[in-house]
């Protein structure tokens, strides 16, 4: 997995020993890493710290982990992972409502959050990566460049945005409305089949003559496979 320099978290938990757990294991790949105990340390420690991403804990005493995730999405440009240790679909929906941007249950293997980790930054602060390695592809944003099986692809603005969404959420199906909403805007006015129109033309650059690589999931949207 690729290193990730430079970005600050901040762990959220009551349970110390989880918490040193995590601190070591993402000091090791690089992070800059602090911590709180609390729900209003963890609001302070936020506004000050300013990191790129929290992992949070939902039960804790006092201030609970959705209060600090509404108080903080409200102030601050950070993304949110939350941990619980319940099996509750209310509980992941409450806090995906309230901004949470992924939820994972506890326990939980320290690889499969690492890529969550990964995968969040990739999306909402793609700049402090630069440069990324997916399967055959090697994504330059500094550059706005793509390669492909070390072949540059010759892209437009619109297709190197497309290409680049699909890319980082690949294995998740993507609707033509979810796409239409991240690479054109939510403004956006036009017809959704615009949205077939951008990935015939990326297939023909890809040479993904069978679809192998940009799926069609008739009535749901598109998938890439890596």
């Amino acid at each position: 997995m690729q290193k990730l320099k430079g970005i600050k978290l901040l762990l959220v938990d009551d349970e110390p020993n989880i918490l040193q757990f995590l601190e070591m294991g993402l000091q090791e790949e690089g992070f800059e890493v602090q911590t709180a105990q609390d729900g209003m340390t963890a609001v302070t420690l936020a506004k000050q710290f300013q990191p790129h991403l929290i992992i949070l804990d939902v039960m804790m005493p006092g201030m609970d982990g959705f209060e600090v995730c509404r108080m903080l999405k409200k102030t601050e440009n950070v993304a949110i992972i939350m941990l619980t240790a319940k099996d509750e679909v209310d509980d992941r929906v409450k806090g995906l409502t309230l901004g949470a941007d992924d939820y994972m249950m506890k326990p939980f293997s320290f690889e499969e959050l690492l890529a969550r980790i990964q995968a969040r930054i990739r999306n909402q602060f793609p700049n402090l990566i630069g440069e990324v390695e997916l399967g055959a592809f090697r994504i330059d944003d500094r550059r706005k460049e793509i390669l492909y099986e070390q072949r540059v692809l010759e892209l437009s603005t619109t297709e190197y945005e497309l290409l680049k969404f699909l890319v980082l959420n690949h294995g998740l199906v993507l609707s033509k409305a979810k796409i239409l909403d991240k690479v054109w805007g939510y403004d956006f006015g036009g017809d959704e089949n615009i949205v077939e129109v951008y990935i015939r033309s990326l297939r023909e650059k890809l040479n993904d003559k069978d679809h192998r690589l940009i799926r069609t999931l008739r009535g749901a949207g598109y998938r890439v496979d890596l």
